[in-house]
């Protein structure tokens, strides 16, 4: 009886602490990638080299010895012990010296709670690089996690938690997956505009929201030039901040005026201040439109080049036809009468 009620208290101590410890305080710190607790949407999180990561909980029962943290990727292994403060919040972070100096690549974060005895059972041995059980037969090496005929990082991982899970130890534990990968900084494309048009341009990046990025648009044909010469430099610089993006990237932002710009081809490059990161791209700043509607065209008049010759008019009267006398008709009738008469005599 008195093992059954030591058995139900154990159990009603780990539901309690997996609840707690599970669902832990996630609490974003400006520049650092915070990790939310295994089983929600987001237990996977896609980072930059060179970015912090910072991951913050409840461990209930506040353990003496604190809390074990497993790191663990291809050829990289990491076991570290982090405290429970008297609240019993915990944080555990990669300085973004860890991150630039590791591949990329999958990592799995194993934190491990001692639960009632106050004693991780499940340890690793540096010297040897195998994980032991510290219940089996007053310690059983379970499998080799470094050095020669150790696991891949994944099938190390999933040994790790089934050791830590075996109904012979009580200690629990919560798992994260972070995926690091080579800094990336995108412009997107930009169409072109004319002098004084005002926009946005933007971007996506795999870099942590809080990180700073530097924006600068210069003029193509800008160059140097001695002092007393006017070098034509138009553009703009100004320093943005990484806000929340979707799709496993970031989004950053930068207006523009282009009141002051000359029309030219001009070049955005976008770099990171604390991460080693550059994007670009260009676009076009043109005159205003000319008035393309549309207008009467007069028609000309050709002029020849040789005076022509003068042609006299013709007359339009018409002269009018002589009309017969009646008189002389008469007469000419008259002469041909006697003329007959004369000859018949």
């Amino acid at each position: 009886m008195i093992r059954s009620q030591d058995n139900f208290r154990r159990t009603w101590f780990g539901v309690v602490f997996i609840l707690l410890f599970a669902t832990g305080l996630v609490v974003s710190s400006v520049g650092a990638v915070s990790l939310p607790s295994q089983g929600t949407q987001s237990s996977s999180t896609v980072i930059s080299k060179g970015d912090p990561v910072s991951i913050h909980g409840i461990a209930t029962g506040h353990p003496q010895n604190g809390l074990q943290v497993w790191l663990i990727s291809n050829n990289y292994l990491k076991v570290s012990t982090i405290p429970v403060e008297s609240d019993n919040t915990y944080t555990y972070e990669l300085t973004r010296a860890d991150t630039q100096n590791i591949a990329g690549g999958q990592y799995f974060v194993v934190i491990q709670h001692p639960m009632m005895n106050g004693q991780f059972d499940v340890v690793y041995n540096p010297s040897t690089g195998t994980v032991t059980n510290r219940q089996l037969g007053g310690g059983t090496t379970i499998f080799q996690m470094s050095g020669t005929g150790s696991l891949q990082s994944p099938s190390s991982a999933t040994a790790l938690v089934a050791a830590i899970s075996s109904q012979n130890i009580d200690d629990t534990f919560v798992t994260y997956s972070v995926f690091v990968n080579d800094p990336t900084a995108f412009v997107s494309p930009i169409p072109d505009h004319v002098v004084g048009d005002q926009f946005t341009i933007s971007g996506s990046t795999n870099l942590a929201v809080g990180d700073d990025l530097m924006v600068e648009i210069t003029s193509a044909s800008f160059k140097p030039t001695p002092k007393t010469q006017d070098g034509g430099f138009s553009g703009a610089s100004g320093m943005v901040k990484v806000v929340p993006g979707s799709g496993g990237y970031n989004h950053w932002s930068f207006d523009v005026d282009t009141s002051t710009f000359k029309p030219d081809t001009y070049i955005v490059i976008v770099r990171g201040v604390l991460v080693s990161v550059t994007g670009s791209t260009t676009f076009n700043v043109l005159q205003t439109p000319v008035n393309t509607q549309y207008t009467v065209v007069p028609t000309l008049s050709i002029t020849p080049s040789v005076p022509a010759t003068p042609v006299t008019p013709v007359p339009t009267t018409i002269p009018a036809t002589t009309q017969k006398s009646p008189v002389a008709v008469s007469i000419g009738i008259a002469a041909l009468a006697i003329a007959f008469f004369v000859r018949e005599l």
